[in-house]
């Protein structure tokens, strides 16, 4: 039973997903579908947490729009995300930065990373 809930997996898991961690700046091409038009919208901001295997889990990002912040979480092999881009590599010391919710302006920035990220990370 367990080999088979692999293999539906392994099917609908997408292969073109930057390697991302909490902290980075992303950009996630989403459809959106309005009657019969379908539409890519970009939602562009910084991943604050991963939670579950990375081909079967979620992650979240948050944007500032307009002053009010935005959280949006998105299933990884979603069929309605069109692409992900990695804009910047965001340097951090935890794994789920949701101090971000309570700082404004520069101080919500997070600094960049300069290097690579390996597997054995």
């Amino acid at each position: 039973m367990h080999q088979l809930i692999k293999l539906s997996q392994q099917e609908v898991v997408k292969k073109d997903i930057p390697e991302f961690r909490e902290g980075d700046t992303v950009v996630v091409n989403y459809k959106i579908v309005e009657g019969n038009k379908e539409r890519i919208q970009p939602f562009q901001g910084i991943v604050i947490q991963k939670k579950g295997k990375f081909e079967v889990g979620t992650f979240t990002v948050r944007k500032i729009s307009g002053g009010i912040g935005v959280e949006r979480i998105f299933p990884v092999n979603s069929p309605r995300i069109d692409s992900i881009e990695l804009k910047k590599r965001g340097k951090v010391r935890r794994a789920r930065i949701y101090y971000l919710r309570q700082l404004k302006g520069k101080k919500a920035k997070v600094k960049e990373f300069k290097g690579s990220y390996t597997s054995n990370d």
